[in-house]
């Protein structure tokens, strides 16, 4: 690290990210700094991966606009980044005539937020796009533009795009105090010691109300929202082919069932105020809720199919609505937190919001942030052996060997790819990193048979023991 940055960001999951990506679209010193040792791993790791459409955000707020801004963003950005996604459309479900309020009100609200497509159907007209649907079903929300995405690799996407041009990054660096130099600037204190910069965007997740108190007044309060999840087997993936939700609650979209991207069948999640901002635990009356949720919309979900169970923290607000502002109390701090769901789906509009506000920040303070000319829009992941024909993977093979060794054979994941994990920018230092970027360990036996072989190869490459090797956490 530098001693003194333009920006620096608190806070390596996707929003943070893409801010970062945006940044470095100026020639302007960022710095983004999280206290785990890799990107993504507090609410960007463990999220139903949904893009939504923008029909559930109330009209006029920032979430409603910066939902249908980002999801109309993501085709594009998708696409310059490397990042799978689909757009295959979502249900919102109606059980009873008691529902179907909910329903047009979700429906004048999309219509309000310029949501495109938007109607209901019938029961009828319902089962005949997703035959699975219960007899309970009476009648369905249809909104054909909502989608699917890997939250993960649109994390990792817009880190190693905003790396490639200037960002830097200090993962495994914690935040113990920030205050404020002589000259007006911010001294973030960290674990690996201080930095300053100019201005200060708090992206922090769950934390951003602790990190916001550091410096300034109390303005807001975050509570860690926790939602688990059951993930199937790529053979149930045909069980549904929209994502399927259920009325929403204040607590949120309810229990779906949805595809994934990558071919799995996900469920959940539940959705209850925790005071542990740490818990990620699974429980067993939280995976009985969302099996019993669950068989209200749709027959048949094939539960013996479960590979694995697992957690998330969402970053709730007592506002109500993102809060993404400069604070009036302390001149550039700029705060950008409460961002539940649909942030994943805000996200690529979430980067260039605050990058404007940054920005007008600096021209504030007498700088002239200039566009870079050689700004590189676009990132090309890792080849996926499993996706390609036999003609593509016999010519990448004949390219590099590593591609012809598989050590994961639930998902079909080449050494070469584990390599080019590892290898990369900002590449993996754990086997979690390593799953998160090529799935290895994301298969029916969750890692029995490649994690010996994974944990050699990080060995290796970092130049340490197996024994050090981690699962995840800071080595």
């Amino acid at each position: 690290m530098k001693d003194k940055y333009d920006v620096v960001i608190i806070g390596a999951g996707v929003i943070g990210c893409s801010i970062a990506r945006e940044l470095s679209r100026f020639s302007l010193s960022v710095l983004v700094i999280d206290r785990e040792s890799d990107i993504g791993e507090g609410t960007s790791k463990a999220n139903s991966g949904i893009v939504h459409a923008g029909f559930d955000a109330k009209p006029g707020s920032l979430k409603a606009l910066l939902n249908v801004r980002g999801s109309l963003m993501m085709d594009q950005i998708s696409a310059d980044l490397d990042v799978p996604f689909k757009r295959i459309g979502a249900m919102v479900l109606a059980f009873s005539e008691g529902d179907m309020p909910a329903l047009e009100r979700l429906k004048d609200s999309g219509d309000r937020n310029g949501v495109k497509g938007i109607r209901i159907l019938g029961r009828e007209e319902a089962l005949s796009i997703e035959s699975g649907l219960t007899d309970d079903v009476c009648a369905a929300l249809y909104v054909p533009s909502s989608g699917i995405v890997c939250p993960f690799e649109l994390t990792l996407a817009f880190a190693e795009n905003a790396y490639r041009n200037g960002a830097e990054f200090s993962l495994s660096t914690e935040v113990t105090d920030i205050g404020k130099a002589a000259d007006g600037s911010f001294v973030v204190s960290t674990t690996r010691g201080d930095v300053g910069a100019k201005v200060l965007v708090n992206a922090a997740g769950v934390y951003t109300d602790r990190i916001h108190n550091m410096i300034s007044k109390p303005a807001f309060k975050i509570t860690a929202r926790k939602g688990e999840y059951m993930l199937m087997d790529k053979s149930a993936a045909d069980i549904v082919s929209h994502t399927i939700f259920q009325p929403p609650t204040k607590m949120g979209k309810g229990v779906l069932v949805t595809p994934t991207v990558h071919g799995n069948l996900l469920v959940g999640p539940t959705a209850y105020d925790i005071e542990d901002k740490e818990d990620i635990s699974t429980t067993r009356d939280g995976i009985g809720i969302v099996r019993q949720k669950s068989t209200r919309s749709i027959r048949d979900i094939p539960y013996r199919k479960v590979i694995t169970s697992f957690s998330g923290l969402r970053a709730t607000g007592d506002t109500g609505d993102f809060i993404i502002r400069e604070d009036p109390e302390t001149q550039g701090l700029v705060d950008v937190a409460g961002i539940e769901s649909p942030g994943l789906s805000s996200a690529p509009a979430i980067g260039p919001y605050v990058c404007d506000i940054v920005t007008g920040i600096l021209e504030r303070m007498g700088e002239k942030p200039e566009a870079k000319p050689d700004f590189d829009p676009y990132r090309k992941g890792i080849p996926r052996l499993a996706g390609m024909s036999a003609g593509e993977r016999q010519a990448l093979i004949a390219e590099n060997p590593d591609y012809g060794q598989i050590i994961c054979r639930c998902e079909e994941i080449s050494e070469g790819e584990i390599l080019d994990a590892i290898r990369r920018p900002l590449g993996a230092t754990t086997l979690d990193g390593i799953k998160r970027r090529v799935r290895a360990g994301m298969g029916r036996c969750q890692g029995g048979f490649c994690s010996p072989r994974a944990i050699d190869l990080l060995a290796q490459e970092l130049g340490i023991s197996r024994a050090e090797v981690r699962k995840n956490g800071v080595i």
